[in-house]
């Protein structure tokens, strides 16, 4: 890599906070405009050669920038026009930012979709969004897909080699481009992870996404040193709030097209990074088996953003790592300088929010010396203008009450795509819900406890799924890797019943008497006043324990899986057929 500073000075950093077009349909050209080091590579691609060895290729502001003309003057030159909804589906890495890039330019709105979607999936969505067009790696098997009715089959299906090869000196863009972006204009469609069922189109606009993080252009940690391996989609909302910030910085990029441990360990050898960027689902990796010391040792910081990550989880990371002390206050509040000082461990920011959040909305820092406080995702950051617990009839809760977790925040999405009625289902009392049980402490604190949908209703009353996670990974560490606990009809008149499907340690045996396990399990779920188990499922492989596109436990799955468990007499240290 460049020995070159590709980070912008402090003082555009700061013009950026207050520019008066800045948005997500126009950062990539303000920050080539105004960044002295636009030619220094900041965003990096990674192959393997044929020795088994990483290779980073990078790109400087003004090559993405380049990368970007060609790519959306294919689109042009295929009547692909302002409005026009094009579904991207091609593998993860800078390639999906390069098609966003190119097609939001045009006023276009790409249709951001994540590789692991399943092709009838694919089909389905493309024709709720009407999308006119599809770049995809593979169009045999989409092609194939619409045989059956034609008539649903978008008006092009283009390999995306034929993008990525393109070259025509007499291709033109239109006679405005970029395209200027007014407020409100829909830059882009992000499908939600599809846990609860099919995935919902979530539109992002162009101030919107903004919306709330101006303060990262001098919070965010920025020396001449950092870099950033970010192992978000990047086709989620999540994958693209980062490389916006590190475009809008110079911050240097890494852009995983994998997010399993034999891939991002390599790569993150070779790259040092001192950020890394992720859902829960790679950290869970990182921390399987050995952990990554050497590949770790640079990192000082691990962002969180989507569903809260586990205590028992972000405890082994953070004792990875190395972080300058006054780091904390650098991020979450006005900056400091920080002394320099290298404290050994690094800091976890366990950020929740969502697509339709628009950004991390609560924001926790752990560090190794942090006290557990299991479920807590902090204060609401300084984008949020108003949060709140609230009853199913908008009432505000008082602290300690749970119900239903509400903001008010310019960051939040202007809804879903063609699904007026589903967006005003999220709409509360001026409120957007985020489909999140929590309740507030009396210092401001906001615990998650839930998603509203994997709530468990008991006879005696609801239990939280996560919760109960909570004390299974950390409490039981010596056996549980992982956990997602969900609730199944219990027997005779009861009501439902918590269940726990557990991912067994790298070679830890599942325990030979189960019954005692889980009564030992019982004994400090009851300490912690928390429901009790009905039994423990040792998921077996990885479909055990299926996820969704974004790497979410799909517990509507399990819920299904193991509907009649406890119904039937069955070991329950076997997991059971489908049902």
């Amino acid at each position: 890599m460049s020995n070159q500073t590709s980070i912008a000075p402090l003082s555009v950093r700061e013009s950026m906070m207050t520019h008066p077009t800045l948005g997500a349909g126009s950062f990539l050209d303000v920050a080539a405009e105004l960044n002295p080091n636009n030619q220094v590579p900041f965003l990096y691609k990674h192959n393997t050669n044929t020795k088994g060895q990483v290779v980073l290729k990078g790109f400087s502001l003004c090559d993405v920038q380049s990368i970007r003309n060609k790519y959306a003057a294919w689109y042009h030159e295929n009547d692909v026009v302002a409005g026009d909804v094009v579904g991207v589906y091609v593998l993860d890495g800078v390639e999906p930012l390069f098609h966003f890039l190119a097609l939001s330019a045009l006023g276009a709105i790409p249709a951001m979709i994540n590789d692991r979607m399943a092709i009838p999936s694919v089909v389905r969505y493309l024709a709720h969004i009407g999308a006119v067009g599809i770049v995809c790696d593979d169009t045999t098997a989409l092609a194939a897909a619409y045989r059956e009715d034609p008539r649903e089959r978008p008006g092009f299906i283009v390999p995306s080699n034929e993008i990525h090869a393109f070259i025509d000196d007499s291709a033109e863009l239109p006679a405005q481009f970029p395209y200027q972006h007014k407020p409100e204009d829909v830059v882009a469609l992000i499908h939600s992870s599809g846990t609860t069922g099919v995935p919902k189109a979530t539109m992002v606009a162009h101030k919107q996404f903004w919306s709330g993080k101006e303060i990262r252009m001098t919070r965010f940690p920025a020396e001449p040193y950092d870099r950033m391996m970010s192992l978000m989609p990047h086709t989620h909302a999540g994958g693209l709030s980062y490389f916006l910030t590190a475009a809008l910085l110079g911050l240097p990029m890494v852009a995983m097209s994998g997010w399993t441990k034999d891939v991002v360990v390599p790569v993150m050898e070779a790259f040092q990074p001192t950020m890394v960027s992720s859902f829960p689902r790679t950290f869970v990796d990182l921390i399987t088996g050995e952990p990554p010391v050497k590949a770790a040792a640079k990192v000082h910081t691990w962002f969180n953003t989507g569903d809260s990550v586990h205590y028992g989880h972000i405890s082994k990371l953070v004792q990875l790592g190395e972080r300058p002390s006054g780091l904390v206050k650098a991020w979450l509040l006005p900056k400091d300088k920080a002394s320099g000082e290298a404290l050994p461990g690094s800091q976890f920011i366990d950020g929740l929010g969502s697509s339709e959040m628009g950004m991390a909305l609560f924001g926790k820092v752990w560090t190794p010396e942090s006290e557990r406080s299991d479920r807590n995702v902090g204060k609401p950051m300084e984008a949020v203008q108003e949060a709140a617990i609230l009853d199913e009839q908008g009432n505000r809760l008082a602290n300690n009450e749970v119900g239903l977790l509400a903001v008010k925040t310019p960051s939040r999405t202007p809804g879903y795509w063609n699904a007026k009625e589903l967006t005003e289902r999220f709409e509360l009392n001026d409120f957007w819900l985020t489909g999140d049980i929590a309740y507030r402490d009396d210092e401001g604190y906001y615990f998650h406890l839930d998603r509203t949908t994997d709530v468990i209703e008991m006879n005696s009353g609801l239990t939280f799924s996560l919760s109960i996670e909570e004390i299974l990974i950390a409490d039981f560490a010596d056996v549980v890797l992982d956990a997602a606990v969900v609730g199944v009809k219990g027997g005779g008149d009861a009501g439902q019943q918590p269940i726990a499907v557990i991912l067994l340690q790298p070679g830890v045996e599942e325990p030979a008497d189960m019954a005692a396990y889980l009564k030992s399990v019982n004994k400090a779920l009851s300490e912690k006043k928390l429901s009790a188990l009905k039994a423990i499922v040792v998921a077996k492989n990885d479909e055990d324990m299926p996820t969704g596109v974004t790497g979410k436990v799909l517990k509507r799955v399990l819920r299904t899986r193991h509907a009649k468990l406890l119904t039937k007499t069955q070991k329950i240290v076997e997991a059971p057929e489908a049902v």
